[in-house]
């Protein structure tokens, strides 16, 4: 994962609504739009919004069926952004020198 993957999936993780949603998918295994709009007090496209920036930031899959879409969280790009931080946060492993 090099750091604009880093970037992009802090950044989807930072809204509250995001990772609100996030969590959702991971619990529920798969999860269609509808369903998540059910459980959140927004529209429908907000939730897609919200979907897209997950899924741009790899973090959601969504497997299409007709024009419904079913998203489910794998944990491959997880677990890649949290081994990320932790080697950069570790004062042992992280360089020294200043990040722009």
């Amino acid at each position: 994962m090099d750091e604009s993957d880093v970037t992009r999936v802090a950044k989807a993780l930072a809204d509250p609504r995001r990772f609100n949603i996030l969590r959702v998918i991971r619990r529920s295994g798969e999860i269609s739009c509808g369903k998540l709009a059910d459980r959140f007090p927004i529209s429908q496209s907000t939730i897609s919004h919200h979907l897209r920036v997950l899924v741009d930031a790899g973090l959601v899959e969504v497997r299409r069926e007709g024009q419904f879409g079913y998203f489910s969280a794998p944990d491959d790009v997880l677990a890649e952004y949290l081994e990320e931080l932790r080697r950069e946060l570790d004062p042992a492993t992280r360089s020294t020198e200043p990040v722009s």
